[in-house]
């Protein structure tokens, strides 16, 4: 063979024999990428992709003034206070009057109790969330078991989960994790409130997305992939947690933690969702 054939031939031979080993890597970091993908595995959604609200998933609860949590607002099941535009989910706390009071605002609790329930796994919603003075939105939980939704046990031997709760008294830029269940003696007890801050803006600039992930050995919170809060639900204190939950999104006007409304809150007060969605472990 002509000498610099040959040396073209082997150059040749080497860039296929390299290539072949990039592909075997590419390949490789792809499995592992698909591997890491297909940790979760998407179980039920809700993309709000109709006109109306799905009730086959969703309850609009009625619910009088003043009856959590010294609250000012009632709950109706009214489109004005919940209804899906475009896509997206929109909760609306509106002021019936010019004054500040028990009884002056409307709002929407919404929940799957009876429909849809959920144990471990990962629940998660992309939500963008209303700010003012005494505005109290929150993405939580609630033992399908609790007397309050046709059950036979009262909070909070139930359990209760708060995904999220961001308070109107406090920073808009914070939201909060906790859960509340029932000690030794069956007194209320709860794991305390832990915070997550964004680094800058409020929860009302944008979407965020918020996630539970559930097992049960414990729970874990996230904002945005973000971990900030974990509990071991192994002790046999936090029953509860063992248990089927529902869920619920809802605007609180007022209320113990929340502080008062005023001239400064702004009206409606919207909660948009744009999905909720449930994972399980692969």
């Amino acid at each position: 063979m002509i000498p610099h054939l040959r040396i073209i031939l082997l150059i040749v031979v080497a860039g296929i024999f390299s290539n072949a080993c990039t592909n075997n890597e590419s390949n490789m970091k792809s499995e592992k990428s698909s591997e890491e993908q297909s940790e979760w595995n998407l179980v039920w959604a809700d993309e709000f992709d109709g006109e109306t609200l799905n009730s086959e998933y969703w309850n609009r609860q009625v619910v009088r003034a003043g009856r959590f949590n010294d609250e000012w607002q009632r709950y109706t099941d009214s489109e004005k206070n919940a209804h899906v535009e475009d896509g997206i989910l929109i909760l609306n706390a509106i002021h019936e009057s010019d004054e500040h009071g028990v009884d002056q605002y409307t709002s929407a609790r919404l929940n799957t109790a009876g429909k849809q329930s959920f144990k471990y796994g990962k629940i998660a919603a992309r939500i963008k969330l209303p700010k003012g003075e005494g505005i109290w939105p929150a993405f939580w939980m609630l033992g399908t078991n609790i007397n309050e939704n046709g059950g036979d046990t009262p909070w909070p031997q139930s359990g209760e989960i708060d995904i999220l709760e961001l308070y109107g008294s406090k920073d808009p830029a914070v939201i909060e994790a906790n859960i509340h269940y029932a000690d030794e003696n069956e007194q209320h007890t709860m794991m305390g409130a832990v915070p997550y801050s964004l680094s800058e803006g409020n929860f009302s600039d944008d979407f965020h997305i918020f996630e539970l992930e559930w097992s049960a050995d414990s729970l874990k919170w996230f904002v945005d992939g973000n971990q900030f809060a974990s509990v071991s639900i192994t002790d046999e204190v936090y029953s509860e947690f063992r248990n089927d939950f529902f869920i619920l999104l809802n605007i609180a006007v007022g209320g113990t933690w929340a502080g008062r409304p005023d001239d400064t809150t702004p009206f409606p007060a919207q909660m948009h969702v744009d999905w909720v969605r449930y994972y399980e472990k692969v």
